[in-house]
């Protein structure tokens, strides 16, 4: 199967996850996450429809950026602070805030570039040692401090990576408590400029579904579009 054939499959089943949730596929972006895969394949999944790519590591995004055509990037993944100035005029969101330390250096360098960057907070669900991403608990002290401090970051939810599960229903009570934490976002009222949750981004290949029955309105499917990864 190629990569056109598995990204309208996916987006078939997309469509049916939303319409069993009651909400409408419009309401839910499809991420293609194109970790170790060229930017062949990503040209092939731009043709088919794809708007957004998801990279997981910056060098990946330098080293395909001027060969692909013209989408939306996003930054999924672990993000050093000493890596924030090769990618922030590059991609449109960065995923996985989660430090006061790391938010600064985006204000920083977004400031400097002229831009706003949008980031969502990465919330560890089962605080898992081996992933990033904060405490729950943690949430709303660190958005207050960077709504607080980053002129140049606008915070627009969420994004949760849960554990490994051997089915896509065993990730359903991670997702939940990821969508009520971002329905309590929403009641904060920080500065309108720096904080719009209006995302939640959780669910990837083996559990979008469960995810957008959950309320999800980015998925990140990688695997299932590009089949398996080619490891270096």
């Amino acid at each position: 199967m190629s990569v056109s054939d598995r990204y309208a499959e996916v987006k078939r089943r997309v469509e049916e996850a939303a319409a069993r949730s009651g909400r409408s596929a419009d309401e839910v972006t499809l991420i293609a996450v194109t970790k170790t895969h060229p930017a062949s394949e990503i040209n092939e999944a731009i043709d088919a429809g794809a708007t957004d790519i998801g990279e997981n590591r910056v060098q990946e995004v330098l080293e395909k950026y001027d060969d692909v055509k013209p989408v939306r990037w996003h930054l999924i993944g672990h993000l050093q602070t000493n890596k924030v100035r090769q990618i922030i005029d590059k991609v449109v969101m960065i995923h996985s805030v989660d430090s006061l330390k790391l938010a600064r250096e985006i204000d920083k360098r977004a400031s400097a570039a002229g831009l706003k960057m949008d980031v969502l907070i990465e919330i560890n669900s089962a605080m898992e040692e081996t992933k990033s991403g904060i405490a729950a608990g943690d949430l709303r002290a660190l958005a207050e401090e960077i709504t607080a401090e980053c002129a140049s970051v606008r915070i627009c939810g969420l994004m949760c990576i849960p554990p490994m599960a051997a089915e896509p229903e065993d990730s359903r009570p991670y997702f939940r408590e990821a969508r009520e934490l971002f329905e309590e976002m929403k009641g904060w009222g920080l500065p309108e400029d720096r904080f719009a949750p209006t995302v939640l981004s959780m669910g990837m290949s083996g559990d979008f579904e469960v995810a957008i029955e959950e309320g999800a309105t980015i998925v990140r499917v990688g695997s299932s579009i590009f089949g398996p990864r080619n490891y270096r």
